[in-house]
């Protein structure tokens, strides 16, 4: 089951130090861009992943192609696709050995969620870590631990 309950989502944000987000983008009018600066702003590393700006550099960060790239830990693979792309950033997110997957405001999908919990993923769907965040009170990460 997805987490649904406050205190487990408080938790998830809380130990989390570095998000993926896949679907990142470059452009001010795409809620992903926004999201974005709001993680870094709260303290969170946030590596972008889109595979139509790869090599470019999104709030200072360097976009990847795939997750696979990435190279180093992932607490929590952020996921702005259509539900039915979420499968696949799910796969990649088992595969490149995240913690967590959080599927964005608007994305459901039961199988990709079910795979990632049997894989041994944590799952949020349907939420948005940029209005959770506040809500729950997450406290912002000290700058240097993220």
């Amino acid at each position: 089951m997805p987490l649904t309950r406050d205190d487990e989502i408080k938790a998830l944000l809380e130990g989390a130090r570095t998000i993926a987000m896949i679907g990142a983008s470059d452009r001010p009018d795409r809620p992903s861009y926004g999201v974005m600066k709001r993680l870094q702003d709260h303290g969170y590393r946030v590596i972008p992943v889109n595979p139509q700006i790869t090599g470019e550099h999104v709030h200072g960060e360097y976009v990847f192609r795939e997750l696979a790239q990435i190279g180093e830990p992932i607490d929590i693979v952020d996921i702005f696709r259509r539900p039915q792309a979420a499968g696949e950033a799910v796969d990649a997110a088992i595969a490149a050995g995240a913690k967590a997957v959080w599927m964005q405001l608007g994305v459901v999908n039961e199988a990709a969620a079910a795979r990632a919990e049997a894989a041994g993923l944590k799952v949020v769907m349907d939420r948005c870590p940029a209005i959770d965040i506040p809500r729950l009170g997450v406290a912002p990460i000290p700058q240097g631990e993220a």
